[in-house]
């Protein structure tokens, strides 16, 4: 399903890019537009994860040099791929105090699974695997082509109309100023990208947060994680993600400070919800202790 979706998001943007040429430049701008969104296709479709991983600054981690935290969460992030039964992942880190992680790749055998800095320093190790086996269970459910390339094409459109905006207008094949087309364009094509985030259904998270607690066997680490995870990151800024929004769909949980029009950016459900989730499968899973221990996790930042 996914991939036919992702099909359909190409060609939704395709037309998309038709109607902003149309509207910037008449029908030549409507060809050389659509000429630009078939190469933006293509590009997006070979390149999105490697772009995603380059405005993150994602570093590659080196196994035979890593130490410590590192290492440990190098590994076992290769153990839990090897239980889900997928292709070894490139396995990154991000040098961001805000603790988040996020998958990306066009399939399982192109995966690469990214954490930040400030996830291995703020989470316990069992904490640590629940989020890693979340983002392996994007990877299983391919679920990270439409959402690597959602965020590549909605961040383009978004530059798209900034470009145009700073550009002050086109004009028509008569010469004729177009002003009110391009500034149409300004305000519809951020909303455009708005509304191909909020396409990519937010059940995906409970799907992965549920084949996530079962590929780490521990629902209720992932649980804490989560609610740890959202109290850090109100309190520090994530700047790349502040820059590149389109993207926020990605992270575990919602990187946004929420300032501006950020919210309309975000995707994911109530991470109460998430949560209710996870503890009612831990105690399906037999995990009686669920109850009692989830009480410990603490809602602000230490």
């Amino acid at each position: 399903m996914n991939p036919f979706k992702t099909f359909m998001l190409l060609a939704g943007m395709t037309a998309l890019f038709g109607v902003i040429g149309l509207a910037v430049g008449g029908p030549t701008g409507m060809l050389i537009a659509l000429g630009l969104a078939l190469a933006m296709n293509a590009f997006a479709y070979w390149n999105s994860d490697k772009m995603v991983l380059r405005a993150y600054r994602a570093e590659a981690i080196n196994p035979d040099t890593a130490t410590g935290i590192i290492r440990t969460y190098y590994e076992d992030t290769l153990n839990l791929s090897r239980r889900a039964g997928l292709p070894q992942p490139a396995i990154y880190i991000i040098h961001n105090d805000q603790p988040n992680a996020f998958a990306t790749g066009r399939n399982p055998e192109k995966a690469a699974v990214a954490a930040t800095t400030g996830l291995l320093r703020l989470l316990s190790r069992e904490e640590i695997r629940g989020v890693m086996a979340h983002e392996l269970a994007h990877v299983k459910n391919r679920d990270t082509l439409i959402m690597t390339v959602t965020a590549t094409l909605a961040g383009a459109i978004s530059s798209l109309a900034n470009f145009a905006l700073f550009f002050g207008g086109g004009r028509d094949e008569n010469g004729n100023s177009n002003i009110v087309g391009t500034l149409l364009m300004a305000i519809l094509a951020p909303m455009a990208a708005m509304l191909v985030q909020m396409a990519i259904s937010r059940t995906r998270e409970y799907e992965a947060d549920r084949l996530g607690g079962e590929i780490c066997g521990d629902p209720e680490s992932l649980a804490r994680a989560l609610k740890k995870i959202e109290a850090y990151a109100k309190g520090i800024v994530n700047y790349e993600a502040e820059h590149n929004p389109a993207s926020a769909h990605l992270f575990i949980i919602n990187p946004l400070s929420g300032a501006r029009m950020d919210n309309l950016f975000s995707t994911h459900p109530a991470t109460d919800n998430r949560v209710r989730a996870l503890m009612d499968l831990a105690l399906n899973m037999g995990r009686t202790s669920a109850q009692n221990t989830f009480t410990s996790v603490p809602t602000t930042p230490m």
